[in-house]
């Protein structure tokens, strides 16, 4: 489905049980809501599962590349208000759990509970702002394909490579066919965004943390640390995964969300 929000195209699907809880699952960089089926599939029995593409991303509309994190959070928002849903638990993969944590900093009673997966408080370090700014002029360079195989292999656990092939091509082609000027303007908005860290105290819903147990972006230590900040938060290190522990180990994945979701009842 598609819906005009302030202007701005965003495509979404709703699935499962309207009168269940809503679960949002909102995808990481620079993929797409077909991320989601395996949990889209674990969850429909119970829940209103709602997933949809990140403004830039998968069938949302392009507009003109320039993005911020506040307006994913202000998409996020107008989607909740257009189905109606005055509150709902967020479900965040990497971009995702921080366009998740600005959410609840801005909007707290909007949010049930929050799973942060593979995902970091902190802002971009100046060494990172720098490494984003190369990426999207070496993008523009040389090309949507050089960038994705260098991507891949940073979010990739290298068995991944070899025991789950069909993960790797999924994100390959939502890398491929994501717009040159989506990608370095998503890359653009996520060097300029807030540190949330010091919010962290302050959130009182039921949060669980899950991370890659070989993830280099965002490592399980910086879960840790989300963790003890967060006042009765639960962490989950996902094994045999990196930095897309819901594709690399859905089964060990899906088995800590429901259990998670099912004490928020």
């Amino acid at each position: 489905m598609y819906v005009k929000i302030k202007g701005f195209g965003i495509n979404y699907i709703t699935d499962g049980i309207r009168t269940g809880i809503p679960v949002v699952l909102i995808h990481g960089f620079p993929f797409s809501k077909e991320i989601w089926k395996s949990q889209v599939e674990a969850l429909k029995s119970t829940y209103y599962v709602i997933t949809y593409d990140v403004r830039g991303h998968g069938q949302s509309d392009v507009g003109s590349g320039q993005y911020t994190i506040e307006y994913f959070v202000d998409d996020l928002l107008g989607l909740l208000d257009h189905l109606r849903i005055p509150q709902a638990v967020l479900v965040g993969q990497s971009m995702g759990g921080y366009i998740a944590l600005r959410t609840i900093e801005r909007e707290p009673e909007r949010v049930r509970g929050l799973v942060l997966c593979n995902t970091r408080s902190e802002a971009d370090t100046n060494e990172q702002k720098i490494r984003r700014a190369n990426q999207a002029k070496n993008l523009k360079i040389y090309g949507v394909k050089k960038f994705s195989d260098a991507f891949l292999k940073t979010v990739f656990a290298e068995k991944s490579f070899h025991q789950n092939q069909d993960a790797v091509k999924l994100v390959r082609r939502l890398i491929e066919q994501t717009a040159t000027s989506a990608i370095a303007g998503t890359l653009i908005a996520l060097a300029a965004r807030t540190d949330s860290t010091p919010s962290l105290s302050k959130i009182n819903v039921p949060v669980l943390i899950m991370a890659g147990q070989f993830d280099e972006v965002a490592p399980p230590s910086l879960s840790i640390s989300m963790k003890e900040k967060i006042p009765n938060a639960e962490l989950q290190i996902i094994p045999n995964s990196a930095h897309i522990s819901n594709l690399e180990n859905p089964e060990e994945f899906n088995k800590h969300l429901l259990n998670f979701l099912k004490k928020i009842e």
